[in-house]
């Protein structure tokens, strides 16, 4: 049963902002989720979306290969807003003609509208121009009939165009992004102005809506949650522990991947500060002779994903009957394990496309179709305290993905000492909770340096910090020198083995926030 009586579907042609679309839209307290541009119309008919976004994407639409979606979407009588390359496979597929542009338009431009409703409603128009940010080289040198312009630019005189008699809009530039000032009106005036959407997707619905939705698929049976301390976790157990009580049996697991003291202070603050079923395993050697050997990090992720599962299976049976598994699996975990055009996936994540076919327990997953923003304001509503709330992110697969290479006890060594004075440093300059994420990584290289007298050749550690609101994108911070340079003179001095310290200026994309 869909919980979603209104949503906005976005159709993903490959866009690196088309994830930023759907979080445009839920800020406006609207459902929003993104489907491949491939999807049958029948499953479009079937998700009974009250508007669809077609993204942008790198493609031509005349290209002999190009990502096309079914022309029958138009027949639905569903509002449709292009965007970019949608807004030109739109046209295209409506009767238009789509062409090389002679001058490309990438970056801030100015536009100016004629037509002061529908997407344009409330927006001055008369003279009037308005920074739009554009990032494309084709351009609609013809347009369907039915179709008439309600904005320009200077390289585009089809920069926006509507159909006069059904509920069909395009444009050319990005309202999804930060530099089109207009992009919060436009996306509002399509969600309500055109789609006649409701701003009911709140917090507080979604815990209403899921503990119902729990309730109704696990009703007598027992479920185990996989809680690792991480905000996601926690949530996930919180609003299941609310919709089925003592039925819920949570499994802590000791992977020997986890930061200093850790699972110490996991442990104690979910045994003195919850009321939750805390059952701990300390599986150390098992995961370590798991990756014995193991350099790939798809490979380490599938292995881990693999021994959770096996030991959760394992605990199962000694509780009695259990029949579920309930973890704290994200929309961006699940966007990312989902290939584009048959490519190979971004990653496989531990929890999406790591988990064995012959699972024998059924998944519960709460938090599938949320970002990190929204659990967090989730776990708030829930009463979970702000120190559960605001923790850094930290990986399933823990510090094996943050270890480049084969996983050994002197390397995770190296990597958590290191890691203790980049999280300690941090939180002494006050930096911790400005940044979405900060944590050391151990590189699989070792560099000639000098200590005292002598030549070293030892290892290499590199800081990664970034700043995010979803993890989908993110930027490198902008650290202060003095504080980097805390860090980097710390471990040098203070970890045995290692004599060179980097610091990781990409962002995401083209990079992941983690290394592996």
């Amino acid at each position: 049963m869909d919980i979603h009586s209104e949503k906005i579907i976005i159709l993903d042609f490959g866009s690196q902002t088309t994830q930023l679309i759907a979080r445009r839209v839920r800020e406006q307290k609207v459902y929003s989720e993104i489907h491949p541009f491939s999807t049958d119309l029948e499953k479009i008919k079937e998700l009974n979306a009250s508007g669809i976004i077609l993204s942008g994407g790198p493609c031509s639409v005349y290209d002999d290969d190009a990502p096309l979606s079914d022309p029958g979407i138009f027949e639905l009588g569903i509002p449709v807003l292009g965007i970019c390359y949608g807004a030109q496979l739109m046209l295209q597929q409506l009767g238009g003609k789509v062409e090389n542009a002679e001058k490309r338009e990438f970056g801030k431009a100015d536009l100016s509208v004629s037509y002061t409703a529908g997407l344009f409603a409330g927006i001055e128009t008369g003279g009037a121009s308005h920074q739009v940010w554009m990032s494309h080289g084709d351009r609609v040198e013809v347009i369907p009939e039915g179709f008439e312009v309600t904005a320009t630019s200077d390289n585009s005189p089809y920069a926006a165009l509507r159909h006069v008699d059904k509920p069909f809009t395009a444009v050319q530039f990005h309202p999804e992004v930060a530099h089109t000032l207009i992009g919060t009106d436009v996306l509002r005036n399509f969600i309500f102005g055109i789609c006649n959407c409701k701003p009911e997707w709140t917090m507080h619905s979604f815990i209403e809506q899921n503990i119902n939705g729990i309730r109704a698929q696990v009703g007598s049976d027992n479920v185990i949650c996989a809680l690792s301390g991480g905000v996601d976790s926690s949530v996930v157990a919180a609003i299941i522990h609310r919709a089925i009580g003592d039925q819920l049996t949570c499994i802590y697991v000791n992977n020997g991947l986890m930061r200093t003291g850790e699972s110490e202070s996991i442990l104690r603050f979910f045994k003195e500060k919850s009321k939750l079923k805390v059952i701990d395993v300390d599986a150390e050697e098992f995961f370590l002779a798991e990756l014995a050997g193991v350099k790939d990090p798809e490979v380490k992720r599938k292995r881990i994903g693999l021994g959770f599962i096996t030991i959760f299976e394992e605990e199962a049976k000694k509780i009695g009957q259990v029949n579920y598994l309930a973890q704290g699996t994200l929309y961006p975990d699940v966007i990312e394990s989902v290939s584009f055009r048959g490519e190979a996936p971004i990653k496989s994540h531990h929890n999406v496309g790591g988990l064995p076919e012959i699972m024998k327990l059924d998944l519960i997953e709460p938090l599938r179709e949320l970002f990190k923003d929204e659990v967090r304001e989730l776990g708030l509503e829930l009463g979970l305290p702000e120190e559960a709330i605001y923790r850094q992110p930290f990986p399933g697969p823990g510090l094996g993905i943050r270890i480049m290479g084969e996983v050994t006890e002197e390397r995770l060594r190296i990597l958590r000492q290191s890691d203790v004075i980049v999280l300690d440093e941090m939180r002494k300059a006050g930096w911790y909770r400005k940044v979405w994420q900060s944590f050391a990584v151990l590189l699989p290289i070792q560099t000639v340096g000098v200590m005292g007298d002598g030549r070293t050749y030892e290892h290499v550690i590199a800081i990664r910090s970034v700043d995010s609101r979803d993890a989908m994108t993110a930027d490198w911070s902008k650290i202060p020198y003095e504080i980097l340079g805390e860090i980097s003179s710390r471990i040098i001095n203070e970890v045995r083995g290692v004599n060179r310290v980097v610091y990781d200026i990409s962002s995401k994309p083209p990079a992941t926030i983690e290394w592996e």
